[in-house]
């Protein structure tokens, strides 16, 4: 372990700092405005808040953004990756390569399906799923890879297209953090066979809860928008409104993973100024790395290609847990203090007791997402941060960080 770092006198309050507001700073405070209201309003007062023209919209609009050839809304992020993997038949005896660094809902899922999640380390500096780490986990029971775009970091999608070629293995982006995103100028929703997406409350667009699978197939698409509603061969806007008629049939067993309209409405113009919002966050972005470069963290990456970029949904140092007397907990704790709301993304997979139990996983297996597991801290990076709040974030950090300054 390297020596602590002599702690050098408290450094003065950031240049600009404003005490105007002791008011807490929420992580991940959605930005909405009256516009995204009105249109809330709107689909009240319309009759129709269940699936239906607004749902269909946000479907066209998010497909069209993304570059994807279909788009089907669900009520989370977490259902589309259900679905991704019931449409394309994954279920017991079959396994599913699954990031260790990400949150729990992506092996979820696979044991929701009925399937063996199997799980991999990721690559220490983009913390996202190398080539390398994959290969070692395909076998011949892999039907699908999960590999996560972390905080928006685009995934090198070729190298793991190599990594399983030759072999009957779907690989499903979960692209929660990623609507943004781009590698090589392709958008997100082409670069893979299938994509998930989240609208939580904490993510660049949100509709409080709700997802988005997208697909370049049309056929695999109608399945699952059948999966989605029961089964059902018509949804209850083609059974209700004015314009349709339709009698419907179960055909297979679904799910109830639908999007209502009343939620899309809250979307519809946050996807019009996503472009907006993510320059307001590349600035945010700069601040921090400007303010935090001569502290005991390190700052999370961002694309180097040209034509790549991440969505910057998250902005995750690693606190130097070796050269500073405080753990993660302890500083988030010391954050909060402060006024300054915290996350971490994530707790290792494989160190939570449901998957530790149940498959025996434990400490050392996975070095790259453990030690990212202990020291990440992510603060708030909304596109809803004003100068003084962003100010009183750093003030935070630096007055924490500011005696172990390198």
């Amino acid at each position: 372990m390297a020596s602590k770092i002599t702690p050098a006198p408290k450094p003065p309050a950031h240049a600009g700092a404003s005490d105007s507001s002791d008011e807490f700073i929420v992580f991940g405070r959605p930005d909405i405005q009256d516009v995204d209201i009105e249109e809330v309003v709107d689909t009240l007062r319309s009759g129709w808040i269940g699936t239906g023209p607004k749902a269909e919209k946000l479907e066209e609009n998010f497909a069209a953004y993304t570059d994807a050839p279909h788009a089907v809304a669900t009520n989370s992020c977490t259902a589309a990756m259900h679905l991704a993997l019931v449409a394309l038949g994954i279920g017991e005896g079959d396994e599913v390569a699954v990031p260790t660094m990400t949150f729990p809902a992506t092996a979820n899922v696979v044991l929701h399906a009925g399937a063996t999640p199997v799980f991999t380390d990721v690559d220490p500096k983009t913390r996202t799923v190398a080539a390398a780490n994959l290969a070692p986990v395909i076998g011949e029971r892999t039907r699908a890879v999960f590999p996560v775009h972390f905080a928006g970091y685009p995934l090198d999608v070729e190298a793991l297209q190599e990594a399983t070629s030759g072999r009957q293995v779907t690989i499903i982006a979960d692209a929660a953090h990623s609507i943004e995103t781009r590698r090589g100028g392709v958008r997100v929703g082409a670069m893979t066979d299938v994509a998930a997406f989240s609208f939580y409350a904490t993510k660049n667009i949100t509709t409080a809860e709700g997802g988005m699978l997208t697909t370049n197939d049309a056929d695999f698409a109608d399945r699952v928008r059948r999966l989605r509603l029961h089964g059902l061969s018509a949804d209850a806007w083609n059974r209700y409104s004015k314009d349709s008629a339709k009698t419907y049939v179960a055909t297979e067993l679904g799910f109830k993973y639908n999007l209502s309209d009343l939620q899309a409405a809250l979307a519809l113009n946050q996807l019009d100024r996503i472009e907006k919002s993510l320059e307001r966050r590349r600035q945010i972005w700069n601040l921090y790395d400007e303010a935090f470069s001569d502290l005991p963290l390190e700052l999370p990456p961002r694309p180097e290609g040209e034509e790549d970029r991440s969505a910057l949904h998250l902005y995750s140092p690693l606190l130097d847990t070796d050269l500073v007397s405080l753990t993660r907990d302890e500083f988030r704790t010391e954050m909060h203090r402060r006024g300054v709301g915290t996350g971490i993304h994530f707790i290792a997979v494989h160190l939570h007791p449901l998957y530790r139990d149940r498959f025996g996983t434990r400490p050392g297996m996975f070095p790259h997402s453990e030690r990212i597991s202990e020291r990440t801290v992510s603060i708030p990076l909304a596109a809803g941060l004003g100068d003084a709040e962003v100010e009183r974030v750093i003030d935070a950090v630096r007055s924490i960080l500011g005696p172990y300054r390198q």
